[in-house]
């Protein structure tokens, strides 16, 4: 049968475009569904702000009078003006392994971006850097983490096929929990403890709070240049910190000073892969406690973010709140660290990865095409 693409307009499409993955995906073994809650915000103008500097259109595919796929094409405005660059970014592709379907989905983001104007299409990317990025391409005996994308095997080879080439990777590292801090994390931490920098040791959320927007504006300030970030507003980094703050354990949330000014900060969570698979992605009515006792459970520490202010870096701060988040995960039982998207550019990071035991364990890659 013909494949049809019909832009989502109205709230039934909303609903068919966000839950059809799980259809896709029934039968493929270690696919973790989306906490649909999330889901629903993301896509909702009114509570995501990225919409305010972001144009955005959403299709579904369909043949036989059935929804097939779905594709979500974004041009992030911002980005776009300060790279000064002409991007659409593709996102939120689904497809069954057909390649008429997966050909009429990114013909209608391509097509659309050029009506916009853009001369290249980029994917995927979502709004910003802390939506999933890059399909995977290598390691697919591995669960997923949050906000990664756990797709089917052909996808890259669809993509490549469409014409699309490489436009960057990103590694993903597992590195041991140590019973002991290393010797030389040891030395080097307690060196710049000497000179003035300490981790503040969070006891609660009440604490963590009174961090976090110090923390954003760290990463707004450090996440400067790095591939698919555009940076937030003040309002933005307030619904951030409204939205995470109840969700972080600050046991792994490591925040270092240095004369009063946050210069360092890093952020992990117990792997929620279990709880999240057995609850299919509802928090209600049941479904956060399978995700509580997941975390509770969880021999994986996922480090999600971290950075380090310019003119601190190579000091030893990362040394500091490595032996920091080592302690705690070994104190809480973590067997292992998560690390997420290493960029492929940032060959000092992955070298230190190497040294502490790291085995690398995913690819993801994110593709360009010329429009």
């Amino acid at each position: 049968m013909t494949v049809r693409i019909e832009p989502v307009v109205s709230r039934s499409d909303l609903r068919r475009f966000i839950y059809l993955p799980e259809v896709l995906h029934r039968d493929h073994p270690l696919w973790m569904p989306p906490i649909y809650w999330d889901e629903r915000q993301w896509f909702n103008p009114k509570k995501n702000l990225a919409f305010r500097y972001c144009d955005a259109t959403m299709a579904l595919a369909w043949r036989d009078g059935e929804p097939v796929g779905r594709v979500m094409g974004i041009v992030n405005r911002r980005h776009n003006e300060k790279m000064n660059e002409r991007n659409v970014r593709f996102s939120c592709l689904e497809s069954p392994e057909d390649p008429e379907v997966f050909h009429a989905l990114l013909a209608f983001v391509e097509q659309w971006g050029r009506a916009q104007g853009m001369t290249k299409i980029v994917g995927p990317l979502g709004f910003n850097d802390q939506d999933p990025e890059g399909f995977q391409v290598e390691g697919f005996e591995h669960p997923p983490t949050i906000v990664t994308y756990y797709n089917f095997p052909f996808v890259p080879r669809f993509l490549e096929a469409e014409g699309y080439a490489k436009e960057v990777d990103y590694f993903v590292y597992h590195v041991p929990v140590m019973a002991d801090v290393p010797p030389l994390m040891a030395k080097v931490a307690e060196r710049i403890e000497r000179r003035g920098f300490r981790e503040v040791g969070l006891k609660n959320k009440r604490e963590a709070r009174r961090y976090i927007l110090p923390v954003l504006g760290l990463m707004n300030a450090t996440f400067v240049g790095v591939y698919g970030y555009s940076p937030l507003d003040d309002e933005e980094m307030r619904a951030l910190a409204d939205k995470f703050v109840p969700l972080l354990d600050v046991r792994f949330v490591k925040v270092v000073e240095k004369d009063d000014e946050v210069v360092g900060f890093m952020i992990g969570i117990p792997n929620l892969y279990e709880g999240i698979v057995k609850a299919r992605g509802r928090l209600f009515p049941f479904g956060f406690i399978h995700i509580l006792r997941a975390g509770k459970r969880a021999k994986q520490l996922d480090l999600l973010l971290g950075g380090i202010k310019e003119e601190h870096r190579g000091r030893g701060v990362d040394m500091l709140m490595g032996r920091e988040m080592l302690r705690s995960a070994h104190a809480a039982g973590f067997t292992v660290f998560d690390t997420h998207h290493e960029l492929e550019s940032n060959t000092l990071v992955r070298a230190e990865m190497e040294r502490w035991g790291a085995r690398l364990v995913k690819k993801y890659r994110v593709y360009h095409k010329a429009l």
